[in-house]
């Protein structure tokens, strides 16, 4: 878990840091060129800062220590930071696509200057975000952070509008067109859409408190039935928040063992979970072998 923290807020850092340097070459570029193309992908970065910003400090609360208030942790502070972020990306894109199809449609045509340099700083834009989206792709895999996964849609997003702002720039210089970026922008626009609603469903899903994913919970059941001591288990219940899976079953042991017999084995069966499965929060009941639930147990009602 701690190891998992460091991973996204490094993560999360890394945005902030490469969003406000993108900010300050884009201004420059802007100001150097007037290339609304350059001034689209600077209101994108901007954007970018200020949802890099929310997403780390929703990573840092969310790894604040249980308390008295929030017994089982912070965890769903990613999940309604990844809502937020799904929902402005949306709104961008529509943002990008509805300025898009106005250039496409305006009669006055955009006059640009120094698209050289214009070129050269979305060239470093875009190596710096392929950097950045590497590194947020291999720690998302790890530690199953939405709100990282939900940056690193963002940024992959604007891979596709620096390259229209660079096929913008160059075809002013080469044949006097500058409408080019505005199609690769609604492309783009389409692609963060589809990408934003796979990020909300899965964020509404864990505050909806739903199960894990058919595989997790196929390979939790495997890592049970075969364990040494347990003759078989039920009522296993999953819920996600945030990064975190929880994990809550039932194993039959043999009754006539001692109470540190029983716990030992539960203990074992916890930890080789956990290192199946390293993002979860596991707690196990012990049941004999063979037992009847109370007809007034609340579960069989």
């Amino acid at each position: 878990m701690a190891n998992s923290t460091r991973m996204n807020l490094s993560a999360g850092i890394a945005s902030s840091l490469v969003a406000l340097t993108l900010v300050g070459l884009k201004i420059w570029a802007l100001g150097d060129t007037r290339a609304l193309s350059v001034g689209a992908s600077l209101i994108d970065s901007a954007m970018d800062l200020m949802i890099s910003l929310g997403g780390l400090a929703a990573i840092a609360y969310a790894a604040r220590p249980a308390d008295e208030d929030h017994a089982f942790g912070h965890s769903s502070a990613e999940d309604l930071a990844a809502l937020g972020q799904s929902l402005f990306i949306m709104v961008s894109a529509g943002v990008i696509t509805w300025a898009s199809v106005a250039r496409l449609l305006s009669d006055t045509p955009t006059e640009l200057a120094n698209e050289r340099r214009g070129i050269v700083v979305m060239v470093v834009s875009i190596i710096l975000t392929v950097c950045l989206v590497l590194w947020q792709r291999h720690v998302a895999k790890r530690t199953g952070s939405r709100v990282v996964a939900a940056d690193s849609l963002h940024y992959l997003g604007d891979l596709i509008p620096n390259l229209g702002a660079i096929a913008s720039l160059w075809a002013s210089v080469a044949f006097g067109l500058t409408s080019i970026d505005s199609i690769v922008a609604i492309g783009a626009a389409l692609m963060l859409v589809v990408g934003a609603l796979n990020i909300f469903r899965g964020a509404f899903n864990a505050l909806m408190d739903r199960a894990a994913d058919d595989d997790m919970i196929a390979g939790i059941e495997d890592v049970i039935r075969d364990f040494p001591g347990v003759h078989g288990f039920h009522d296993l219940k999953t819920r996600m928040a945030g990064s975190v899976t929880f994990v809550n079953v039932h194993i039959e042991l043999d009754g006539r063992q001692t109470l540190d017999e029983a716990h030992t084995i539960g203990a074992a069966l916890r930890r080789e979970i956990l290192k199946a499965f390293p993002n979860t929060d596991v707690l196990i009941h012990k049941d004999p072998v063979g037992v009847e639930p109370h007809p007034e147990d609340p579960s069989r009602r």
